[in-house]
């Protein structure tokens, strides 16, 4: 099975269309997508997962979901910067934007401290 259906990724990308400055790649055996060249969510297996940082974890914790997790050598590792998103959003555009662009803020913000010692971008 491919990890990303080409029906899905269309999918994902009309929803989130409304953020422009959005691309899409390949990537983690996956498909990445990006706001404004940084990475806000993360697609396997036709599984849609956002960035999370302090301010938009509750919200997925309140859902019940889980940060993104697979297997490797029979041991699961994750990516606690990635959780999964609730099903159910994606049958509601508004909200499914608000969680979206959340998604996108802590990706600004990560990258945001990442810079803080460098020196300003221009």
């Amino acid at each position: 099975a491919m990890p990303v259906t080409p029906e899905y990724r269309a999918y994902i990308e009309d929803l989130v269309e409304p953020l422009d400055h959005v691309t899409s790649r390949r990537m983690f055996g996956g498909l990445g997508v990006f706001y404004r060249s940084l990475m806000f969510a993360l697609i396997v297996n036709d599984v849609l997962h956002f960035k999370v940082d302090d301010e938009n974890r509750p919200d997925y914790e309140a859902a019940g979901m889980e940060p993104f997790s697979y297997l490797r050598k029979g041991k699961k590792r994750g990516l606690n910067s990635y959780w999964t998103v609730p099903v159910d959003l994606l049958d509601n555009e508004d909200e499914f934007l608000t969680w979206a662009r959340g998604a996108a803020d802590a990706a600004l913000r990560v990258d945001a401290a990442k810079n803080k010692k460098a020196s300003k971008r221009t």
